[in-house]
């Protein structure tokens, strides 16, 4: 979008083409933040000890309101990993209990079930889904996957962050509810790129990150809860609200810095004056692009360009020839390498031994950033590939 650059402090030297990672904190926002540093500094006691909790609630319904949830059964939270091991520690798994994921998920979820299974002796079963399969087909493996009375949690994405797949979530929670299965929806990059109501999904748990579309700062995400479990839901460190139970229990930590969740309103401001529908045709229409640009200098065919399964997303994925970034390390370097040698930042996948790049878009991009990127990255991979 003409412009949009200027609002953000981004090294103009560098392509920012993933965006989806961590985000980027507009200018007017960091201040906003900093003014609220200021203040905590110049009188600590008062920040904290006077009408902090009334703060951290209008922020909470302000959120929760933009994302279609209830504010009174929502908490602010970190991230999405953290309200994932939030919901995990909440279950009281036990031995012979397991815990259901899609093979798309994110690496961090995997990495806190595992964790939480080997705490309680509960199993981890994961169901793979083709990366073509239609929203029927998906929500039919789903519902053949789950077993009744073993299954205490199926955890779906909403759009998937390694392969930008979304899912249908408001069927898949449907057909987990019809079993009694639990479920929790990873709604990681959903706040402010797709339109959201979380009450309408239906599911238990939704959990997602506004620090990336929703131009918040760092470490600002909102945990949606159903109303039979929000008594169930306990911090993962007790603090002086435990009294008071969810959400403000799992949200008042004493001395964590608030001055992310404080100013995240100041994102959506942002975002509304752009024009939220301007900012995701925008953004999804640069993201078309970048993939049919950088796809064509790689030789694929338009056909074999994975596709999203909706509007609005602004990220895609393109297959890398086989033997490259087949491996979660080999991804790593070969990222950093595009990064050092093309300043380009992109994220890179590994699944089933195939490596996938992503991109994203946002208002700050233009489309010769991804067409630089495409006369550049056949000579650096021909050089990175198998010897």
């Amino acid at each position: 979008m003409p412009g949009a650059r200027l609002l953000f402090s981004l090294d103009p030297a560098v392509a920012h083409l993933n965006h989806g990672s961590f985000g980027a904190v507009p200018l007017g926002v960091q201040r906003v933040q900093q003014r609220l540093r200021d203040e905590m500094e110049a009188n600590p006691l008062r920040f904290f000890a006077r009408g902090l909790a009334d703060r951290i609630e209008y922020t909470r319904r302000h959120l929760a309101t933009f994302l279609g949830a209830e504010p009174d059964g929502a908490a602010l939270v970190g991230n999405a990993t953290l309200g994932t091991a939030l919901v995990l520690q909440s279950l009281d798994l036990r031995a012979g209990d397991e815990i259901v994921l899609t093979d798309h998920g994110y690496g961090a979820v995997r990495l806190a079930v595992e964790r939480e299974t080997r705490r309680t002796g509960a199993v981890l079963r994961t169901l793979a889904i083709p990366l073509g399969a239609t929203d029927d087909e998906l929500v039919a493996i789903v519902r053949s996957g789950l077993r009744p009375g073993r299954t205490r949690l199926l955890i779906t994405d909403q759009l998937s962050s390694a392969t930008v797949r979304l899912f249908p979530a408001a069927a898949i929670a449907a057909a987990a509810r019809d079993q009694g299965v639990p479920v929790l929806v990873d709604a990681a990059h959903v706040p402010g790129m797709l339109p959201v109501a979380v009450r309408d999904i239906g599911a238990d748990f939704w959990v997602g990150n506004l620090h990336k579309w929703a131009l918040a700062p760092r470490g600002t995400a909102l945990l949606a809860v159903a109303p039979r479990w929000r008594s169930r839901i306990e911090p993962l460190a007790v603090s002086w609200e435990q009294a008071s139970g969810f959400p403000l229990n799992v949200e008042y930590q004493s001395t964590l810095d608030y001055t992310p969740w404080l100013a995240a309103p100041t994102g959506l401001f942002t975002l509304r004056t752009l024009g939220l529908d301007a900012v995701r045709g925008h953004n999804e229409a640069l993201a078309v692009y970048g993939q049919q640009v950088i796809g064509a200098a790689l030789g694929l065919d338009p056909g074999d360009l994975p596709q999203p399964g909706g509007p609005a997303v602004a990220m895609r994925v393109l297959p890398l020839p086989p033997g490259l970034a087949g491996t979660v390390e080999e991804a790593r370097a070969l990222r950093q390498r595009i990064a050092d040698e093309l300043s380009a930042e992109v994220a890179m996948n590994a699944r089933n031994g195939r490596g996938y790049l992503r991109i994203s878009a946002q208002v700050y991009n233009r489309a010769e950033e991804y067409e630089q990127l495409a006369e550049r990255l056949p000579a650096l991979l021909a050089r990175s590939g198998p010897r």
